[in-house]
């Protein structure tokens, strides 16, 4: 039975579709069949695997409104084992759409249940924002992973995210943990990078991963040519350091 990780964090530009892109490429490189759901609308996990977003015309949005079955918008094997389920600027009318629909938390969930004995691991892309497709993503998922940019505000909104969590397994999921804090975009060569991880493991009793994703030119450059950094630029710091991520979550 596959694990289910949501990477979330409402704070936009703190690489959550780089981590979601590049955990779960390093997770195949282990030998792990991995499903990607891209639950954002700007949908650039989905362009950052190589798929032209806005040609895909079964998406994550066709599974909410029931037009298509979770087999039907799975695009298997973008990268080694890893499939994905796309999704393009269509997802931002969801909301809309589900005024009055019943259960509309557990849409995903209910499809996902489908599929998740074929997969070892599926991570959900969040949207930065805790909406109704962030709230599907966490009753779907076994553990949030909540990626921190290494800067001065690095806190701000993590205490409204973790009582998201807690209302969600409170009210929706019991099962839901937070599956931990990692580091993204730190700089060594600065005193903020250090201080910030350091005040953060001191405000947080929950798990804080050991592995930091540094500030790295091909990380930020790997999406635009439609590939994982594992593939772009194997032997780079920031493909090393998903790997050793990867490894963690693994054991």
């Amino acid at each position: 039975m596959g694990k289910i990780i949501a990477i979330a964090n409402q704070k936009g530009g703190v690489g959550k579709t780089t981590t979601a892109i590049n955990l779960s490429a390093a997770i195949a490189v282990r030998g792990k069949k991995v499903l990607v759901i891209d639950m954002d609308p700007q949908g650039n996990t989905t362009s950052g695997f190589g798929i032209e977003k806005s040609r895909v015309d079964k998406t994550v949005y066709e599974l909410f409104i029931g037009e298509n079955t979770i087999k039907e918008t799975i695009i298997p094997n973008v990268f080694e084992t890893v499939s994905i389920i796309p999704a393009n600027v269509n997802l931002a009318a969801v909301e809309i759409e589900l005024i009055g629909t019943e259960k509309k938390e557990f849409i995903i969930k209910e499809e996902v249940d489908y599929i998740k004995d074929d997969y070892d691991y599926i991570i959900i892309d969040c949207p930065p924002s805790l909406s109704i497709l962030t709230i599907n993503a966490m009753t779907t998922a076994d553990s949030v992973l909540v990626p921190i940019q290494c800067e001065y505000y690095a806190l701000e909104g993590l205490g409204q995210l973790i009582h998201t969590i807690d209302l969600v397994k409170e009210r929706l999921s019991p099962k839901l943990e937070l599956e931990g804090v990692v580091f993204t975009m730190f700089d060594s060569r600065t005193n903020l990078s250090e201080q910030v991880v350091e005040n953060v493991k001191e405000n947080m009793d929950s798990r804080v991963f050991n592995t930091l994703i540094p500030r790295n030119i091909r990380l930020a450059e790997a999406p635009s040519f439609g590939m994982p950094i594992i593939k772009y630029d194997p032997k780079s710091a920031g493909s090393e350091a998903y790997l050793k991520l990867a490894d963690e979550i693994i054991k």
